[in-house]
């Protein structure tokens, strides 16, 4: 336990606000999309290339299902929802926080979605995917953290706020209680 997870879209902002958090809190930084390339040894939307859609989902899967750290800010991929066991896993390891924003924004943020290896299905739209993928990221979250026209800062803290008042992690309340007090 004592970990954080976060959790959303692509171009939430996960992987640098996860960065950031993990420095202030003093634990380790976890990217599972580098996980999954380093394991497979190639790039997300090669991996696609190679095992579709439902492969990469497969290793994706089996990957997050195996992090077992403690004390580690676990930035996910945002195709990790549809993998019930690793999600179910990552809720036992630690507080999974979804960082929302709406579609418009993710729509602006996004450049070439194809290079980052987003998980689309034949005829499948962002808008469609957004649709499909977020009622999941809010069945999975203990925290659902509200990040529109936020910076990376401001989401920052106000994931700190949130954990520090969630009961499910009483170790790393401690933690974030004493970023306050500094």
């Amino acid at each position: 336990m004592g970990n954080v997870v976060l959790i959303g879209m692509p171009g939430a902002g996960k992987s640098t606000v996860g960065v950031i958090l993990a420095k202030v809190l003093g634990y380790r930084f976890i990217d599972s999309d580098l996980l999954i390339q380093e394991q497979e040894k190639c790039l997300l939307k090669d991996i696609i290339e190679r095992d579709g859609l439902e492969g990469l989902i497969r290793i994706e899967e089996q990957v997050n299902f195996e992090i077992a750290v403690e004390n580690s800010v676990i930035a996910t991929g945002g195709s990790v929802i549809y993998g019930a066991k690793a999600m179910e896993h990552l809720r036992e390891i630690g507080t999974v926080v979804y960082i929302q924003l709406s579609y418009k924004t993710i729509n602006n943020r996004l450049g070439n979605i194809k290079q980052r290896g987003v998980v689309f299905r034949d005829g499948q739209t962002l808008k469609d995917l957004y649709e499909e993928r977020c009622p999941l990221y809010e069945k999975y979250a203990h925290i659902i953290v509200d990040a529109e026209k936020l910076g990376m800062e401001e989401v920052m803290e106000k994931i700190l706020s949130e954990l520090n008042t969630c009961s499910d992690n009483r170790d790393a309340r401690r933690r974030y209680s004493a970023f306050y007090e500094k």
